[in-house]
């Protein structure tokens, strides 16, 4: 019954995702990432360093890549429409927006007041820019908040921005999205106020039934100069269409009925063990099994009739600026919390196998070291963490790995693999980097690593010499076996060890052997 769920939300996770998904995002950031704002400069999006390189990105590669109206002989295409390498239709128009921060956000020093009249605070939303500004007309010049634009905010590399803003919706033809373009540029609709600018679009191939929900984001740190980030999320909102869709419908059916049964067998057995169920590691991940599987559940109903609500309004007005933002994040957090789900569905099949003498040794280490365990990881992050805060302190002005904290943390399990530059350490400071990166190998690699693998070591030793001693029982092979043989027996293709042993009896004239009756009894 276990490996038929294992196997329906193996079959749902599986079917919201495939390899073409990775060849539409390839392809797509390919054409707006990698290619050069000009033949005669190398800078493409991920390089773009000053705001004159912005407005160059925009003229060039934004526009060529947003508006195929022209096949590769010259002949224009028909209906007036822009299919991205000829196969991905352009929906609605893209559009660009901005956020800003007031002037006076921040404080000036006493004595450079003479010499700094302006100043611009880091993005926050208290320090927002919401009045209007340059023309003061239309929607590129006055504040919009983010219920009206249906917004979301926004995770990026450097702060994380609201929903709101200064924005222009493009237009669906190149030429006209050329003089908007020149328009913003012309009247400084980016200035030193500006922190953040948004490219969104969304395009639709029906040959693969994906839509590719794109952003490109720009982001301009009170230092000056600029960070670049890109979000591709290919997604599939239109479920149901071919036979394969239908045989996934099935899957979902199955798989709900199969999380109802559980969640009502779970129900009982908490009803009647109370909090003694909660005793087993493996009944905890049951229930947490349940709990995913229902925000999973709930999530794919709610994305299934929201698409089919706002699918057909997005697309209706095709000179609008269609928002697949809020779709494609629950079709994301859908497929995460369904990979996640499955991962633990995997999980307990290690319930299933401890039948198996080797299989239990290993859980059996695992349960017993536990708190071995624990105490040597505190002991572990104690070390670990006081040198991040070293590397972060001495290194972080100077390396990109060691920048904030949190990378700190993560470029230390690098090194403990074996993935790291010791030269750029060694060039941030040519005293501390080595003594850093030399202790920190010796104590975790040499020290701490040897350590763990120590407790594990001495525990499987114990639990191996225990389970020699223990009288054997019965494993997951003999269980196959013998319902093989109760099967082979049943259907007359195997006779029964009496039926053996009366054979053996009537042809040796009822005298038998040990060797004969051991013969017969295997």
């Amino acid at each position: 019954l276990y490996l038929s769920l294992l196997t329906k939300s193996f079959a749902v996770t599986y079917g919201t995702v495939s390899s073409s998904m990775y060849y539409y995002t390839r392809i797509m950031s390919q054409l707006f990432l990698e290619t050069p704002v000009s033949k005669m400069e190398k800078t493409d999006f991920k390089t773009l360093s000053t705001m004159d390189d912005f407005w160059k990105f925009t003229e060039g590669p934004l526009l060529d890549g947003l508006y195929w109206e022209m096949w590769y002989n010259n002949k224009t295409m028909a209906e007036n429409k822009s299919f991205i390498y000829y196969e991905n239709l352009l929906l609605g128009v893209p559009r660009i927006r901005q956020l800003k921060v007031r002037n006076g956000s921040c404080s000036i020093p006493e004595d450079l007041k003479d010499e700094i009249k302006d100043c611009y605070d880091v993005y926050s939303v208290a320090n927002e820019d919401t009045a209007p500004f340059g023309l003061r007309n239309g929607t590129a010049w006055t504040y919009t908040n983010e219920k009206d634009l249906n917004g979301s905010s926004h995770w990026g590399l450097i702060a994380t921005y609201s929903g709101a803003g200064y924005y222009q919706d493009l237009s669906r033809t190149r030429e006209v999205t050329a003089v908007q373009i020149a328009s913003l540029k012309q009247n400084l609709w980016l200035d030193r106020g500006t922190r953040a600018a948004f490219i969104d679009f969304s395009v639709y191939n029906a040959n693969i039934n994906l839509f590719c929900v794109v952003r490109l984001l720009v982001e301009f740190p009170a230092t000056g100069g600029l960070v670049t980030s890109w979000q591709f999320q290919p997604v599939r909102l239109i479920h149901y269409i071919s036979t394969f869709d239908f045989f996934l419908a099935a899957c979902e059916m199955a798989f709900c009925l199969f999380v109802l049964y559980y969640m009502v067998e779970e129900i009982l057995e908490i009803h009647i063990h109370r909090l003694h169920y909660f005793r087993s590691l493996w009944n905890c991940l049951d229930i947490l099994i349940i709990v995913l599987s229902v925000i999973a559940i709930g999530i794919s109903i709610y994305r299934t009739s929201t698409v089919d609500m706002l699918l057909k309004k997005l697309l209706e007005d095709q000179n609008s600026f269609p928002n697949f933002e809020p779709l494609a994040y629950w079709q994301m957090q859908f497929n995460n919390i369904a990979a996640v789900t499955v991962f633990f569905v995997w999980i307990k099949l290690f319930k299933f196998v401890n039948f198996n003498r080797t299989m239990s040794q290993l859980s059996t280490t695992m349960s017993r070291c536990v708190k071995d365990v624990i105490g040597f990881a505190i002991m572990f992050f104690i070390i670990f963490l006081a040198y991040a805060q070293l590397a972060y302190l001495v290194f972080g002005t100077q390396i990109d790995d060691f920048s904030t904290f949190q990378d700190c943390i993560f470029t230390q399990f690098r090194i403990i693999l074996g993935d790291f530059n010791f030269t750029e350490v060694e060039e941030a400071n040519r005293i501390l980097g080595p003594i850093y990166f030399t202790t920190f190998v010796f104590f975790m690699f040499f020290i701490l690593l040897n350590m763990f693998l120590a407790i594990i070591n001495d525990t499987y030793s114990e639990v191996k010499s225990d389970m020699a001693q223990q009288k054997a029982e019965m494993e997951l092979s003999d269980l196959i076996r013998k319902g093989y043989n109760k099967a082979m027996i049943k259907l007359k293709l195997k006779k029964t060890t009496v039926d053996d042993i009366s054979e053996s009896l009537r042809q040796g004239g009822g005298k038998l052997n040990f060797d004969e009756l051991r013969q017969d009894l295997k």
